[in-house]
C-alpha cells in the first residue's frame, strides 16, 4: 500500500476544492492510517506540518505521524521529523512520542 493520499499545491490536486473536500482527503487518509498505510501516516505529517488539507499546523500531530512513518521505513519521514524536531521544545516532542505510542497501542488492539 504505498499510495499518495494527499498531494502538495505543486502536485495535481483534486478536480473538487474546498473544505469538504479537504475534509475528506484527510478522512481517507486517517482511515488509511488506521490500516497501516505508512504512506498515509507521511501524509498526515505533511498535512498538520504545513497545516494544508483543512487542518491546523500542529507540530505535536505532525511529528506523531512522521516518527509512525519512520519507525515502518519512510525515509522521508525520517528527515522531516528531524526538522520539526529543532522546532519544537523537549516536552512537545515527548507529547508527540507519547500520541504515537498511542496510536500503535490502539491499532494493535483492533488488530486482535
Amino acid at each position: 500500500m504505498n499510495a499518495v493520499w494527499i498531494h502538495s499545491e505543486a502536485a495535481t490536486a483534486p478536480a473538487l476544492v474546498g473544505a469538504q473536500t479537504e475534509d475528506m482527503l484527510v478522512a481517507s487518509c486517517l482511515a488509511a492510517a488506521a490500516a497501516g498505510d505508512t504512506s498515509a501516516y507521511y501524509d498526515l505529517g505533511v498535512a498538520y506540518s504545513t497545516g494544508s488539507h483543512g487542518v491546523d499546523c500542529d507540530l505535536i500531530e505532525a511529528h506523531k505521524w512522521f516518527n509512525l512513518a519512520a519507525v515502518n521505513g519512510h525515509g522521508e519521514a525520517q528527515m522531516c521529523r528531524a526538522d520539526i524536531s529543532d522546532e519544537m521544545t523537549a516536552r512537545e516532542i515527548a507529547e508527540a512520542q507519547r500520541r504515537a505510542r498511542e496510536w500503535i497501542a490502539a491499532s494493535a488492539r483492533r488488530a486482535a
